[in-house]
């Protein structure tokens, strides 16, 4: 059983590897690809696998694109944070969603209910292309709703701070952390969630794991391997890589 992972985030590829590992589920990683545009090279390229494991929202897009550009002849088993996603995804026939964080009891439902099904089911291409363009539709609508606020951890409870103070924010460790330019805050969402309310006028994910504010970048150096690198106001310890595949589009960004 040849099993393909399509996931953005290397602590969420890893953490269902260690999963399937618990599971009584014979099978072959064939491998974990992070990008709408690697999926698509790799499925014009190899065999198809037995069954899929596909993020929704993965580091250059909807992972809906993918079915824009190749047949995916497959049983895929969706993976998201976005309720609203999933359930759309599983109406489309697909063998199953599961909701993140994944676990292990799901994890298991969802193979049963593979392995029960008839194995040459697959995704409705065309009900597919249908729902990216509604799932475009309703993200630029809701671009148009500027985020003001932001609940933070503070002490024991929560504040809110204004999305104008935030000048960026990244993952590490499986939390979310929100930079001003005097402090540093938890914020109760993952960076999935945090990107998807805010204004992509002023804010742009340019990796898997971090999100900056257009009015926070100082300088662009070119980086290998096509990338740049940024430096931020408040930069404190960490770097600032924009992924291959987001490079251009960052650029443009830039230039709204």
């Amino acid at each position: 059983m040849n099993v393909l992972i399509i996931e953005d985030e290397f602590r969420a590829a890893n953490q269902l590897q260690n999963m399937l590992a618990k599971c009584n589920f014979d099978y072959k990683l064939v491998e974990i690809i992070d990008t709408v545009e690697d999926a698509v090279q790799w499925f014009q390229t190899r065999q198809m696998p037995d069954l899929v494991f596909m993020d929704i929202q993965l580091a250059d897009g909807l992972s809906f694109e993918i079915f824009q550009k190749v047949e995916v002849e497959v049983p895929i088993i969706f993976t998201t944070a976005f309720d609203q996603y999933a359930i759309q995804a599983f109406k489309v026939n697909s063998v199953d969603y599961l909701l993140k964080p994944i676990q292990q009891e799901n994890l298991e439902k969802a193979l049963k209910k593979f392995t029960k099904s008839n194995r040459s089911q697959q995704v409705e291409t065309s009900v597919l292309k249908q729902l990216l363009h509604s799932i475009q539709l309703q993200t630029e609508s809701k671009h148009t709703k500027k985020r003001s606020g932001l609940l933070v951890k503070e002490g024991a409870g929560f504040v809110q701070i204004n999305i104008e103070d935030v000048l960026y924010a990244y993952s590490e460790d499986s939390i979310t952390f929100g930079i001003t330019e005097t402090k540093r805050y938890i914020i109760d969402e993952t960076i999935d969630q945090l990107f998807s309310s805010l204004d992509q006028d002023e804010f742009y994910r340019i990796n898997r794991g971090q999100i900056v504010a257009k009015k926070a970048i100082q300088k662009i150096d070119p980086y290998f391997n096509h990338r740049v690198k940024l430096s931020l106001s408040n930069q404190r310890d960490l770097e600032f890589i924009v992924s291959r595949q987001k490079t251009s589009d960052f650029k443009a960004w830039l230039n709204q």
